[in-house]
């Protein structure tokens, strides 16, 4: 077997195996359909890219944001998007990336399909399409592992502090109000009271609410701009899909502050939150099951409220925790 045909099999077999991948992503995508579709959305102003404190809730570290409009290194929320286009795209990969994203994705194709990886310059039978070949093999080669050692070193800078001694409820270092939430030392910059906890605990519901009825204007009293946008791309690919998903029952079960913090006349304050409800997804007009269930299931995430000085919370993050 030569060079080319053992390239060929590589190929397909990979290619088995993301054929064998995507419906487990699509099933996992459709388990976590409530607000926020399960990912890490928003901005935590200039502590976008700090991971939130570990807490007794979500004692494991808050995930990276795969969405948001904050760029690093800038203090506040709402600046432009960073261009996304996957992996070809990201920082660092600059032209060079998307030459080989073309033509790999060419070559691939052409020996998927029994025609050589570049078959339009000449056949596979030429020396100087098999030094192209591996050419391009080892700038992908290079490029992914370029990318997987910065992806790493974000995932390591969102470890965390590790986590003082818990608090009983029964100390005069921390109480545990009516709403389920355990306030911690309250050492945060920002002291949170029992009225801002129960404002945490309504929007949780209200806001599990409005996405459930799709009212996008209902969103937008609830949560930021930003936040907003989410959920509205989020619906409108609901709708692209006949779906519709209905979030019904939640309570909180555990709450506490992982940390609370002011910039300028803004206020911050992020709460890990274990919450259970109802999470299902019906097709839209039929009302038939599409997933999810009657029965109630458990979410832990990390969100972070935003308000101005005087002003109402309003969502501003969402991270799921690992």
């Amino acid at each position: 077997m030569n060079f080319t045909q053992r390239m060929r099999g590589i190929v397909k077999t990979i290619a088995i195996v993301l054929s064998l991948a995507v419906p487990v992503m699509l099933a996992v995508s459709a388990a976590d359909a409530r607000v926020g579709g399960g990912g890490s959305s928003g901005s935590r102003g200039g502590r976008t890219f700090s991971a939130p404190p570990s807490t007794s809730t979500a004692p494991t570290a808050a995930q990276p944001f795969n969405r948001t409009m904050t760029q690093p290194g800038s203090p506040g929320v709402g600046a432009p998007a960073a261009a996304g286009g996957g992996f070809f795209n990201r920082p660092g990969m600059g032209m060079l990336g998307g030459l080989a994203a073309g033509f790999l994705g060419a070559g691939l194709l052409g020996m998927l399909f029994g025609g050589g990886m570049f078959s339009g310059l000449g056949g596979l039978s030429s020396i100087f399409g098999l030094i192209l070949q591996i050419g391009l093999i080892i700038i992908v080669v290079r490029l992914a592992m370029s990318w997987w050692q910065r992806r790493n070193a974000t995932a390591s800078a969102y470890a965390g502090p590790t986590p003082g001694p818990a608090v009983g409820p029964g100390t005069q270092t921390s109480f545990r109000t009516g709403t389920g939430f355990g306030l911690g030392s309250g050492s945060a910059p920002l002291e949170i009271g029992p009225s801002d906890y129960e404002a945490f605990e309504r929007l949780l519901g209200e806001i599990q609410a409005a996405w459930s009825d799709e009212d996008v204007a209902k969103l937008h009293t609830l949560a930021t701009p930003e936040m907003v946008s989410y959920f509205t791309k989020d619906l409108a690919e609901n709708k692209a899909n006949n779906d519709v998903n209905k979030v019904s029952d939640v309570k909180l079960l555990q709450g506490d502050l992982a940390e609370a913090w002011r910039e300028g006349d803004t206020d911050y304050a992020s709460v890990a939150m274990r919450f259970s409800l109802v999470d299902k997804t019906l097709e839209r007009g039929t009302g038939r099951l599409v997933s999810g269930s009657e029965k109630p299931i458990e979410a832990t995430e990390v969100w972070t409220f935003v308000r101005p000085r005087g002003a109402s919370w309003e969502l501003s993050a969402i991270q799921q925790t690992s």
